[in-house]
């Protein structure tokens, strides 16, 4: 009975357990059916809002600087060369790569032996010209006289024969006497033919004598020139590069000895595109003499030298696009020749544009600006120039309006956009400092500090001076005071 009791309870405990698997499983089925047959529920997207940093287009009237690199040269250079060849006796102190020199300072001196001798033979040569120049004049002069004494022994000779003419006509005068007088007179013309000659060769002789003269002076001004060229001087103020002689060493006729450089005189030569170039001609086509800046920048510290566009070069060289400008430069202090420098001048001014950051354009031209609701709109511009990290653009309907400083790729036209940046600037601009509470002190007060502060040596002796003053004012700063006192004890 026992076991069979046992065995009732158990199947009763079996079926009621799988009575409620059953139960469970139909409810867990109905609930998957319920829920599979509604519909789903989507929540509301929410519209996201990005913020931007925009800055107000606002147009102007600027100046477009133009920005090349450029090499600095030298409008003034002599190349220093030895005009005669020999030993080099002397070198100037400052004759050595750069070294100053002043207008005129003897640089190198040649052995001048051989010029002296030479000079001294011109010379000699010179003074002998010179007699036989005064010679051939003493004897024009004597041929000169002795053509007059015959022509007045011809004239006398010549009367005489008349006469004997006269005489024999009349019956007095033989024919042999008037003979003999004819054949005198004869003879006292040649004779005057005879000076003359003479005198025509005294005067070829002055012209010979003028001519040797002359020949001899050039000799004699080549020879001291020749002397002149074993000195060598410098011909400006300036400083020496590429000095390569020593003392006692030999140099041969026309040897480069060294260059001199014009400090004061540099100018720089850079390249621009021929657009570029375009943009710096006036009305009538020519070049105009804008004013550059020149800058050099050396480990952080930049030389700076102002200057004038002056010339442009004749034609493009070799392999080379755009044009070469010059432009002098007025105090060029710290440059020489050889410098790589950055140049920038000014081109003609630009109106109704607007300054931008570069990343607010995009390569179609255009930009976002805010519109109605904070939503962006697509604006096309006309980009002018580019200057540095900014664009120069033009654009209709631009003047006023909020541009999106950065593009990126989530941003575009009809996205709802937070301006932040300069017009939240203009909008909330940032408080003032409060001004530092004051306090009036009692003279009693006003010394015990000022004893104190006079006696410390642990403060610097400036700060002791601006506390000093401080304390002579009728209020003094209470925070000051306070910091004082609490170190004075009390």
């Amino acid at each position: 009975m026992r076991f069979l009791r046992h065995s009732l309870a158990g199947l009763f405990l079996v079926s009621l357990t799988l009575a409620l698997i059953v139960w469970a499983g139909a409810l867990v089925f109905g609930a998957v059916q319920d829920r599979m047959s509604q519909e789903p529920r989507i929540p509301p997207a929410r519209e996201r809002v990005f913020a931007v940093n925009v800055t107000r287009a606002v147009p102007e009237t600027i100046a477009p600087v133009l920005t090349a690199f450029g090499e600095v040269q030298s409008r003034r250079t002599l190349v220093l060369r030895a005009s005669a060849a020999g030993e080099i006796v002397g070198i100037s102190e400052n004759f050595e790569s750069g070294g100053q020199v002043a207008a005129g300072e003897v640089l190198l001196e040649i052995d001048p032996v051989n010029a002296e001798a030479a000079l001294a033979r011109a010379e000699a040569d010179l003074r002998d010209a010179e007699a036989e120049q005064r010679d051939a004049e003493r004897a024009v002069g004597i041929a000169r006289d002795t053509r007059v004494a015959a022509e007045e022994q011809a004239a006398l000779r010549e009367k005489a024969f008349r006469r004997q003419v006269d005489l024999q006509d009349r019956g007095v005068g033989t024919a042999a006497t008037v003979e003999e007088a004819e054949l005198a007179a004869a003879s006292s013309r040649q004779s005057v033919l005879s000076a003359r000659s003479a005198e025509a060769n005294a005067e070829a002789r002055v012209d010979q004598a003028a001519t040797a003269l002359a020949r001899a002076t050039l000799a004699r001004d080549e020879a001291q020139r020749d002397l002149d060229n074993t000195v060598v001087r410098a011909g400006f103020a300036g400083i020496l590069a590429d000095v390569s002689v020593v003392e006692g060493g030999l140099v041969s006729s026309n040897e480069e000895l060294g260059r001199l450089i014009d400090p004061d005189a540099l100018e720089v030569a850079f390249r621009v595109s021929t657009a570029q170039y375009a943009r710096l001609l006036d009305a009538r086509g020519r070049l105009r003499p804008a004013p550059v800046t020149v800058t050099l920048d050396v480990q952080g510290l930049g030389l700076t030298a102002e200057g004038e566009i002056s010339r442009d070069s004749a034609a493009v060289g070799e392999g080379q696009v755009g044009r070469l400008i010059f432009a002098r430069l007025d105090a060029p202090r710290g440059f020489i020749p050889g410098d790589f420098v950055t140049v920038a001048t000014e081109e003609p001014a630009l109106e109704n544009v607007v300054r931008l950051p570069a990343t607010a354009l995009d390569a179609a031209g255009t930009v976002l600006v805010v519109g109605d609701d904070d939503r962006l709109e697509v604006l096309p511009v006309t980009l002018e120039r580019r200057q540095g990290d900014d664009v120069l653009v033009r654009g209709d309907a631009l003047a006023g309006r909020d541009v999106v400083r950065e593009r990126s790729p989530l941003l575009g036209a009809g996205i709802k956009v937070r301006p932040l940046g300069e017009a939240d600037r203009q909008a909330t601009p940032a408080p003032e400092p409060a001004a530092p509470a004051m306090v009036a002190l009692e003279p009693e007060r006003r010394a015990r500090i000022r004893a104190f502060i006079e006696a410390s040596e642990r403060m610097p002796a400036d700060m002791k001076t601006r506390i000093l003053a401080q304390l002579e004012q009728p209020e003094v700063p209470v925070q000051m005071v306070e910091r004082i006192e609490a170190r004075m004890g009390g």
